[in-house]
């Protein structure tokens, strides 16, 4: 196919209401409160030969406006570029907005944008995004967080796991934290008993602990052969991870929360985790994600990419190593499809890049939108 160029883009502003209020340990020690909505940037990019990508990066909390505006001001730089140049077009929009930096809300709202450019990339191949990338798997070892938070009462968290399980679903995430890590570990031991010793279980503190609350509380959850520890402290705290590591038989997780792939690189170069987390919307998109997966698999390490399984189960699955992708079925609304799961694990669609569509359900809740270049 002949080179094309870029005619149209539409950038909307999508929040997402939550059907019950979620806490995790932030909520519970008067870190945050409650996550009642979360705020998406979607991108949609259209081609002078009628090609179509789709792509969105989100917020929960704050910073999702932030997103949209600075999405809104460097937007208009795509028009007449060639989609396929990913590479020169995201240099391109990084230096549009070059003194707000690279991380954090400025590459965030690139994200959206480069995600729609690899869909539309893909669709132009007639491949799944997974299959353009280069696929070691057709499916991906998959857990379910969604129901283990801590504002459901230990019942509602085994009930909802088993149901995840019967679902297809391989793995279950319990969040702990609680100031009384007695109460966690009660959780914990519950659920553990419930799905028995062979279901992979994990959990995720989500940055609660200081250094000597994690050591005593880790080494005490020894007993329950967890697949991983998440967060167990601060994100940024690198060498408290890495001693954590190096001390506990269980893997520890951590790097959902890190806005770049440098800051990622200080966690890998410290040896801070043995399972790495990125996030392809909060890092800046899928070619900073491939940077990164590049130098994971060079130092050995799993992947558990965080959130947005849409984008993250194809991403995943070019993984050299075997690894996980997180059920949330949260964002099912935003869109006509549904990824299938089936003995433990995510299957990759068959359809062409990502492989979505959006609803009317999305528009319905779009509460802003502007577009650049022509229909």
């Amino acid at each position: 196919m002949p080179s094309d160029q870029i005619r149209h883009v539409r950038l909307s502003s999508v929040v997402l209401p939550l059907d019950r209020p979620i806490s995790d340990a932030k909520v519970l020690t008067g870190r945050q409160r409650p996550m009642t909505e979360i705020v998406f940037l979607f991108a949609e990019i259209a081609t002078a030969q009628d090609q179509h990508g789709i792509g969105f990066s989100y917020s929960k909390r704050a910073g999702g406006p932030a997103q949209y505006a600075h999405a809104r001001e460097i937007a208009a730089n795509l028009i007449g570029e060639d989609p396929s140049d990913i590479g020169k077009v995201y240099d391109k929009l990084l230096w549009a907005g070059a003194s707000v930096g690279r991380s954090g809300v400025a590459t965030q709202a690139i994200a959206a944008i480069d995600i729609a450019l690899w869909d539309l990339k893909a669709k132009r191949a007639g491949l799944p995004l997974a299959k353009l990338l280069g696929a070691h798997r057709d499916s991906v070892r998959a857990y379910n967080t969604s129901g283990g938070f801590l504002h459901a009462p230990i019942e509602e968290v085994k009930e909802r796991a088993s149901k995840s399980l019967a679902d297809g679903i391989g793995g279950i995430k319990l969040k702990v934290g609680q100031p009384d890590t007695r109460i966690d570990l009660d959780r914990v031991r519950a659920v553990r008993e419930h799905l028995g010793d062979g279901v992979p279980l994990m959990v995720d503190a989500n940055q609660q602990w200081d250094r000597p609350t994690a050591l005593r509380f880790g080494r005490v959850l020894e007993q329950f052969d967890l697949v991983w520890i998440e967060e167990p402290l601060d994100a940024y705290d690198a060498e408290g991870h890495a001693e954590l590591a190096a001390a506990l038989d269980t893997p520890i997780a951590t790097g959902e929360m890190l806005s770049s792939v440098g800051e990622h690189v200080r966690l890998i170069e410290a040896r801070a985790a043995d399972i790495i987390q990125p996030d392809a919307p909060r890092i800046g998109g899928i070619t900073p994600f491939l940077k990164l997966a590049t130098l994971a698999d060079h130092h050995g390490l799993q992947l558990a990419p965080h959130f947005a399984m849409e984008i993250h189960l194809h991403l995943a699955a070019a993984y050299p190593r075997e690894p996980w992708v997180e059920h949330f079925e949260w964002l099912n609304p935003l869109f006509n499809e549904r990824l299938e799961t089936l003995d433990g694990r995510m299957l990759v669609p068959d359809r062409p890049g990502l492989g979505f569509t959006t609803s009317e359900q999305c528009a319905a809740w779009t509460v802003d939108s502007c577009e650049f270049g022509t229909r």
